[in-house]
């Protein structure tokens, strides 16, 4: 059967096992809400962490005075840089 697009509906549905389903009822009865708020809650609270573990980089305070000095004073293209520089097309 087709999958319908994310675009085009918007409900999702999956399937737990029922003591799963009864951890996060009881969860729902203690925050007095929905099932559907909580779960839509969680889920982007832990989807947020994801995107920003995987999009935040972190570096010491060495390797980012190192960055900084390389930005600032970059080395001198080597032969191989100047090789591919010089095989890329014209920009008009």
């Amino acid at each position: 059967m087709p999958q319908p697009s994310i675009e085009s509906n918007h409900r999702m549905s999956l399937r737990i096992a029922p003591a799963e389903k009864a951890i996060l009822m009881r969860a729902v009865a203690i925050q007095g809400t929905t099932l559907t708020s909580f779960v839509t809650r969680s889920c982007l609270e832990a989807a947020s962490a994801v995107i920003q573990q995987a999009e935040q980089v972190a570096l010491s305070e060495r390797d980012s005075l190192r960055v900084l000095e390389l930005l600032e004073n970059p080395p001198k293209p080597n032969a191989r840089l100047l090789q591919s520089a010089r095989a890329l097309p014209e920009v008009s």
